[in-house]
């Protein structure tokens, strides 16, 4: 009975699993990324789909303007003017390229008396230009303002801006972003490792698919709204998707709190940053995907101590149950196999040239 009793602790689960979490989310730490509990680890390890948004998470998130397109009758003067002060108080990107535009070309927009942004969608601003409506086509056309299609520049991926004033479209500009250069081998990597990864963005669908096909996406969606980012989370997870967000701005986080990991740019806004359940630092993709290897090879080294455990521990006690163990060769094996599954759970710490 005390033989039994002796070699029936799973002493090597109880110890060897916090220390391979708590390893893991040092090594991780190490890498770069900000894992917020063991908890998150776990989910991120059980992780096969990847979101991930477009602008400041795929790219640089520093866009410029690479096109003015006035609608006849109007000049670039008056476009770029009009667009700089409707976005002169919006953070967003898109918004900081049309000033530094306007800037480089010595315009001083007015200040606008009145400003309304909606994410995703574009803004609205009253000022002594008189009111300016500024964002996607869809959004024009909410306020019954109709543009002419235009094509866009030789620029891939490349976003359209429509800028109308006092109900007037006055044109178009596009504005293109810079792909992050680890960003193509980053996402090869995830497919690599049996990982679905879809992009959505609030972009427009040509932009959207654009960086995709540069970056070897196979799904893109363009022209979202932050709430319809968090249907689409919604959506895969109902189809059994296990599925991690990415993201970098307030428009992203209704979708990274819906996701069962968020994962926020270490750049991002301090919004997303709130959301998330990770935080990439360095805002190296890469370090991602090292991320969630640290987080599978964690899910094997506990899978490991569990098997293992249960396995001695069920030989021990049918030996012991038999008479064939007494209680001091039952204290070795107890002892012996807990110090194993301790040392195999170490292999998660982070090593000395990591540290």
């Amino acid at each position: 009975t005390i033989s039994v009793v002796i070699v029936a602790g799973a002493c090597g689960i109880a110890a060897g699993t916090p220390l391979a979490i708590l390893g893991a989310i040092g090594r991780a730490a190490h890498l770069g990324a900000i894992i917020k509990g063991g908890i998150y680890l776990e989910a991120l390890s059980r992780v096969d789909t990847l979101v991930f948004d477009k602008t400041g998470t795929l790219t640089l998130g520093r866009p410029v303007v690479v096109a003015l397109a006035p609608e006849a009758g109007h000049s670039e003067a008056e476009l770029l003017t009009a667009a700089a002060m409707a976005e002169g108080r919006s953070e967003h990107p898109i918004a900081q390229a049309i000033l530094r535009c306007a800037q480089s070309r010595t315009i001083q927009p007015p200040d606008p008396d009145r400003f309304q942004s909606v994410p995703g969608r574009g803004v609205f601003a009253l000022g002594s230009l008189g009111q300016v409506v500024a964002g996607s086509r869809s959004f024009l056309l909410e306020h019954g303002i109709e543009a002419s299609p235009s094509g866009p520049p030789d620029q891939p991926g490349a976003t359209e801006v429509l800028v109308a004033l006092d109900g007037n479209w006055l044109g178009t500009i596009w504005i293109a972003d810079t792909p992050r250069a680890e960003a193509r081998a980053a996402m090869a990597a995830l497919r690599a490792m049996g990982i679905r990864v879809i992009l959505l963005s609030g972009d427009n669908p040509g932009s959207a698919r654009s960086i995709a096909t540069l970056l070897g996406i196979a799904e893109a969606e363009g022209a979202l709204l932050p709430k319809d980012k968090q249907t689409r989370i919604a959506d895969l997870k109902r189809s059994g998707a296990r599925v991690a967000m990415v993201g970098d701005g307030v428009n992203d986080a209704p979708a990274m709190v819906e996701a069962e990991v968020g994962i926020s740019m270490g750049s991002g806004a301090d919004v997303a940053r709130e959301a998330a359940d990770v935080v990439l630092i360095g805002n190296d993709l890469t370090k991602l995907v090292d991320t969630l290897r640290v987080a599978r090879q964690m899910r094997r080294v506990v899978l490991q101590n569990f098997t293992g455990t249960l396995v001695v521990d069920g030989i021990g006690l049918g030996l012991a149950a038999f008479g064939l163990l007494n209680p001091m060769l039952a204290a070795f094996i107890h002892v012996t196999s807990e110090l194993v599954f301790i040392v195999n759970s170490t292999r998660m710490l982070p090593s000395r040239s990591n540290a």
